[in-house]
């Protein structure tokens, strides 16, 4: 084999990289950081690889871009333009000045809905686009799974689709035209040209007409080589796209773009064309004995003319039946124990058409004796329960724990249809001979499926098993007549195999092209041609190491603390913005530091050496875990199921031993205690009279800041448990024992009250513990974790007599009640009371479901009144238990509809949107969704939030009350 010699550079010296900093800094209007915590967060992306930049920009303005391109080109300096880095194969991660867009460059400036296209910035996500394009009935036709987070400018780079690629191919297809800046930043439009223009182009001066005259006389000279050399599979992407300038009508320079990851030229803006939004959907899960069964009957299925063909397999199906939150779903669409589904989609106009294409469906199965079942999806929230759990399952075998992780390394191969089942076959036979696992999912209608095998990089015989398999699975690529990158690009991981792959001659085309667009080799060197070998650069290789941490959580099940922040892949799924609740703080700040990715990467590099340990109690890390809000909503919404909330805890414990703990935090961490000592009474009379004088709180602003703009909790008169022991009520129902917390016990009693009253109501006998029995949830957001393992192991000594008596404990606060269910087996590891009390505990919302399926409210008189609810769930309750419950419950009334809002943390987050330096962040959460939704709300709609910090932002945010389910639920009685 011929020996490829890469191009090298000089290595850039400190002193040349500050001079060039400072040169470009007054060109500016955005931030040019070249930090060393900065540049660690950029070194990944969601491939195995991590190199680290030179630095990062965040452009304000395209002149920012301009004048950055002109600079580097000045210096050598190498540059890497750069979306939601959620790419797979190592294109968006270099030895470069990355250019990040997404901060600020990412706004729809024009839709032309009669025309169907769009015109945008190039860091606008996908998920954020299709938002603006769904009142016009339009939507960007490629779909990647990324698309909550992959932006338009990097689809491009990537020339994405997805699972509708049958109907709608590669962005190739939909690209119009694209603005972009040159190596040495001209800018120039590349469009569709006729015959005549092109050679207009090729007249003109500088840097635009060089490259057209050379671009002409690449093609005519190599037009054969072209045309004999390049893969015939449509879902082509490996290379460039030069053989869509062949006999062309029109040649367009964008679609030269597509996959061109960023090493032709930097896109500044683009215009894509759009397709119609379906109307309706419905969904064939296709059930099969084996996998193979399922690869084959893909041809027969294709002649039904579905949207998408999605294979789901038996490693996925397992791993969700063994999650004890996603098998109850999964069974609403799996029968029996397949080895594989296949879930089949159509589009229609109505029911009548799609129940039709549907028989069809099992019509044309039947004939061919393929399947033994067909589960029918039609109703939307049926078809989102399926595409939900195929994402979830696939990420939980993803988010495997341990050293062995199934790798993005031969994931992006696809053949023609006809041949993927025997394609899979003998690639079964390679992993077998090479003793690794793998899990098959993704795109069986395009003939493409991600094969991912488990591979420990950290093992140096693995790491040359990655060459073996990676090498293998190429040769039957080939053997096939498929393509060895389909959607998630070249990058390292396959721009290593590309000369093998295509051949030399067309290989020696794609350089000289390379040289064409970028004489100096500056724009993202290294991928698609002249790449580093694919066992390089590996984020955690053989020579990969952690610092050992003295650990006060127990990390067990992750396999340490270090094991579990490795457990982030990169994938990005934290830079969502327009559903769910991870990340709130990315969402209000469109800041990388600010993910949980971000956090991740910092934490890990750190321990690993490539920051120094100083840094893990340093400035720097603390600027970066300052925004996590322990929402935990990354627990569940993370793919990987990566517990930040967790780490920050650990972490925190540590910086505090390191720098001492200021008073405000201790304060905060100790609420509980100051609560009880308050009580009720004159205390809480002259505590609020204090909590009420402007000087006060002036002087707390000041020297303890906690800030004046905001109203603290006061105390209540008559604390709820004095209420309570007031009180004569001998029922004869089941027993529950009301686990009142701090909050609904000292300052909101009313909550409390309200949710006796109900019990009462329905013949229920109410237990209420001694009020020491605290979650210590805020010790533990505090990170004071000796503390709070002494204050969960009391409430454990006062709350098992109760579990041994069998009672079901209820809380009414979503934070402090679900403590018991996750932080306390962290507190208490090995303590078999504390898994019983963690299986013993509910919230308010799904006791009163459950005693509602269990027909116990079937003769309770509720009001006539027809209301609306509008509700805002709890981070920790949607994380840990869903929305589902709390949904039912306000819905039993009769005349009572409910709306769930997609919010993310209400901002306030316990002690987080009363900190001085927090308050504008935590108002910005807000005011991301659930303020404008409460204001837009008429007088009669009844606001609930189970969260008392939820209440207390929406109070102070719209000036609305909002309610406890349990107060609604009681004002709701007959």
């Amino acid at each position: 084999m011929e020996t490829l010699v890469r191009p090298t550079r000089p290595i850039l010296s400190t002193e040349r990289l500050e001079e060039f900093a400072a040169r470009l800094r007054p060109h500016l209007r955005g931030a040019l950081c070249m930090d060393p915590m900065t540049r660690a967060l950029y070194a990944t992306d969601a491939s195995i690889y991590r190199m680290e930049p030179v630095g990062v920009l965040l452009p304000a303005h395209v002149d920012d871009v301009q004048a950055a391109l002109e600079m580097a080109q000045a210096f050598g300096i190498p540059v890497l333009p750069r979306g939601g880095g959620s790419s797979l194969a190592g294109q968006a991660v270099n030895e470069a000045l990355v250019i990040d867009f997404t901060p600020h460059l990412h706004r729809v400036l024009e839709v032309n809905p009669e025309e169907r296209w769009v015109r945008v910035e190039p860091g606008c996500p996908l998920e954020q686009l299709n938002v603006v394009l769904k009142p016009y009935g339009l939507m960007v036709g490629p779909d990647p799974a990324s698309g909550s987070r992959a932006t338009l400018g990097g689809m491009l780079a990537n020339n994405a689709t997805g699972a509708h690629s049958i109907l709608y191919g590669n962005m190739i297809r939909h690209v119009r035209s694209a603005q972009v800046l040159l190596a040495d930043g001209t800018p120039v439009r590349f469009e569709a040209l006729t015959p005549e223009a092109w050679a207009e182009r090729m007249r003109r001066d500088g840097s635009e007409g060089r490259l057209y005259r050379e671009l002409d006389a690449l093609l005519r000279e190599k037009e054969a080589v072209i045309a004999r050399e390049t893969p015939r599979h449509w879902r082509r992407n490996s290379g460039y796209r030069l053989e869509y300038l062949l006999d062309a009508p029109e040649r367009n320079l964008a679609q030269l773009l597509c996959g061109s990851e960023g090493t032709l030229a930097v896109v500044t803006e683009l215009t894509v064309n759009l397709v119609p939004r379906p109307k309706r959907t419905a969904l064939g899960v296709v059930h099969f004995h084996t996998r193979d069964e399922a690869l084959r009957a893909v041809t027969t299925i294709l002649e039904t003319r579905p949207s998408a063909v999605e294979l789901f397999d038996g490693v996925a199906i397992e791993a969700t039946r063994q999650a004890p939150g996603y098998a109850p779903r999964l069974a609403t669409f799996i029968q029996g124990d397949p080895g594989a589904v296949l879930i089949t989609e159509y589009f229609g106009e109505d029911d009548a058409e799609l129940r039709h294409r549907l028989d069809v469906l099992e019509a044309t199965l039947r004939r061919a004796g393929q399947g033994y079942a067909v589960v029918r999806a039609l109703q939307p929230a049926h078809i989102r329960n399926v595409w939900s759990v195929r994402s979830e399952g696939v990420g939980l075998v993803m988010g495997v724990k341990g050293d062995y992780k199934p790798i993005p390394l031969i994931e992006d191969a696809a053949v023609p249809v006809e041949h993927l089942a025997d394609y899979v076959a003998d690639l079964e036979q390679l992993l077998q001979q090479t003793n690794t696992r793998a899990v098959f999912y993704a795109h069986a209608s395009a003939g493409c499926l991600h094969i991912r095998p488990f591979i420990n990089t950290k093992d140096a015989r693995e790491v040359e098993k990655m060459r073996e398999i990676a090498t293998g699975s190429m040769e039957l690529v080939k053997k096939y007549g498929g393509v060895l990158s389909s959607e998630h690009g070249d990058g390292i991981v396959r721009g290593a195999l590309n000369r093998a792959f295509l051949g030399s001659e067309l290989y020696e085309v794609y350089r000289q092209l390379k040289r064409i667009f970028d004489p100096n080799g500056l724009l993202n060197p290294g991928r698609i041609i002249d790449t580093p070998p694919l066992t390089e650069n590996l984020r955690m290789g053989p020579t990969y190491h952690t610092i050992e941490l003295i650990e006060e959580l127990d990390w067990s099940v992750e396999g340490g603390f270090a094991r579990a922040v490795e457990q982030c892949n990169g994938n990005g799924a934290c830079r969502k913005l327009e559903s769910g609740a991870m990340c709130p703080s990315y969402m209000a700040t469109r800041d990388e530091r600010h993910t949980t990715r971000g956090r991740a990467n910092a934490l890990r590099s750190v321990m690993s050496g490539a920051l120094p340990i100083e840094e893990l109690t340093g400035p720097a890390l603390y600027e970066v875990m300052e925004l996590c809000v322990q929402c935990k909503a990354c627990k569940t919404e993370c793919p990987s199921n990566v517990d930040m909330a967790k780490m920050k805890t650990e972490w925190l414990a540590k910086y505090w031993e390191a720098n001492g703990m200021p008073l405000r935090a201790r304060l905060f961490a100790h609420q509980p205690r100051l609560a009880r000592w308050i009580g009720g009474g004159w205390k809480a009379r002259l505590a609020n009279l204090s909590l009420r004088n402007p000087l006060v709180r002036w002087g707390m602003d000041r020297l303890l800041g906690i800030s004046a703009r905001r109203q603290l909790p006061l105390f209540a008169a008559e604390p709820f448990t004095q209420w309570f022991r007031k009180q004569q009520r001998a029922l004869e129902g089941p027993t529950v024992v009301l686990f009142v917390d701090t909050f609904n016990n000292y300052h909101h009693p009313e909550v409390a009250q309200a949710a006796t009253e109900f019990f009462w109501h329905l013949g229920l006998q109410v237990v209420v513990p001694d009020e020491k029995a605290c979650c210590g949830r805020p010790l533990i957001s505090k990170g004071l974790i000796s503390e709070a393992q002494q204050q969960v192991l009391d409430a454990l000594e006062r709350l098992y007599p109760y579990v041994e008596q069998g009672w079901p404990i209820v809380g009414l606060e979503p934070s402090c009640i679900l403590t018991f269910r996750d932080e306390l087996l962290s507190l208490l590891p090995g303590d078999p009371r504390a898994r019983a009390l963690a299986r013993g505990v509910l919230t308010f919302e799904e006791y009163v479901a459950r005693l509602a399926d269990e027909g116990r409210l079937d003769r309770v008189r509720w009001t006539d009144a027809a209301r609306n609810v509008l509700l805002h769930v709890h981070c920790h309750q949607k994380a840990l238990v869903g929305t589902e419950a709390a949904a039912q419950v306000l819905s039993l009334p009769p005349g009572y509809t409910v709306e769930v809002l997609d919010t993310s943390c209400c901002g306030m987050a316990g002690a987080f949107g009363y900190e001085k330096e927090h308050v504008d962040i935590s108002l910005k959460m807000a005011e991301r969704r659930l303020a404008p939704a409460v204001r837009a709300a008429d007088d009669q709609t009844l606001i609930a939030a189970p969260g008392t910090s939820c209440r207390a932002q929406i109070q102070e945010t719209t000036g609305r009350r909002a309610w406890h389910p349990a107060e609604i639920l009681r004002q709701a009685l007959a």
